[in-house]
């Protein structure tokens, strides 16, 4: 199985395209297999930068669009549809391609799921409704290690390592210790980390966010919006989304808009690049330019 991860805008789709029409030229089949958290829901396809049919010149997709807004992926759901996909796929004699920037998806997939016990939904209720510095407070005194690991602003990963250690006594650490269900020792993996030079990167995404927003997410946040979705579901803070949402209600100008757009664009991607970076095995290869060459990363797989 080949793996292509990297930050928003850095080519992801194109090199997993482009590794595909390879494979085909040399009789093989390759599927492309979304792991990245936004595009597996249908209400987002230009936000989340979902390739078009004619992006995907041909080439067999799958896990996008799957999810309706309504229904929140988990990592855990995800990976499950991810296994069901990847094993259906090398039983057809082809190639998986996974593809995407969600390092959680990715990890859970390939090193299996921590067995944690569900949450108690007043445990839960009570650390969602603590401010964010209150939040970080708590985590320092309750599981330091884990604080440790996440900056101050990282709102969702505190309040998760927060309830853990609420509701079962036990840090996160403990249950991630006990994974199980991983692919990784399962399958040949090819993994492939794109890395490419920051400032392009980010001049990258910022033409992005200006270019979707000229064609099409507007109306995309309009019928989001239209369907009153509760507000915490993660189709509705997904990256646009709350900036557009503003412009729609006269917070934001249009100008404003895409700023703050652009902005929280570069700041996930900044996020995403230094998960990449540190959280893979240093031994997988790292790409960084946007010239990715296929034979430097997939040469197995391509003369197999």
């Amino acid at each position: 199985m080949a793996l292509i991860a990297g930050p928003t805008a850095s080519g992801k789709s194109d090199l997993a395209i482009r590794l595909a029409l390879a494979l085909a030229e040399r009789g093989r089949r390759g599927v492309v297999v979304n792991a990245d958290s936004a595009q597996v829901y249908s209400d987002l396809a230009v936000l989340s930068a979902r390739p078009s049919e004619a992006e995907m010149q041909g080439v067999e997709h799958r896990l996008f669009g799957s999810w309706d807004g309504s229904t929140p992926c988990s990592a855990a759901d995800w990976a499950k549809a991810a296994k069901r996909e990847i094993a259906d796929i090398h039983t057809q004699g082809a190639i998986p391609i996974l593809v995407g920037g969600t390092g959680l998806y990715i990890r859970t997939l390939l090193e299996g799921i921590a067995p944690i016990p569900e949450i108690d939904a007043e445990v839960r209720a009570a650390v969602r409704a603590l401010p964010k510095d209150a939040a970080y407070a708590a985590l320092k005194a309750e599981d330091p290690e884990r604080a440790a690991k996440l900056a101050p602003n990282d709102s969702s990963r505190i309040a998760r390592a927060l309830e853990v250690v609420r509701s079962t006594g036990k840090k996160l650490a403990h249950w991630q210790e006990r994974r199980t269900g991983g692919i990784e020792g399962d399958i040949a993996l090819h993994p492939a980390i794109l890395l490419p030079e920051r400032s392009r990167l980010y001049e990258r995404c910022d033409a992005r966010f200006a270019a979707m927003f000229e064609s099409g997410a507007v109306a995309e946040v309009e019928m989001l919006l239209e369907r009153n979705l509760p507000p915490e579901l993660p189709v509705m803070r997904a990256i646009g989304v709350p900036e557009i949402a503003a412009y729609l209600r006269g917070d934001l100008s249009r100008a404003a808009a895409i700023e703050s757009g652009a902005q929280a664009t570069r700041n996930y991607a900044k996020r995403q690049y230094t998960w990449l970076k540190h959280q893979f095995p240093p031994d997988w290869p790292r790409s960084t330019s946007f010239d990715y060459p296929l034979e430097a990363h997939f040469a197995i797989l391509l003369h197999n």
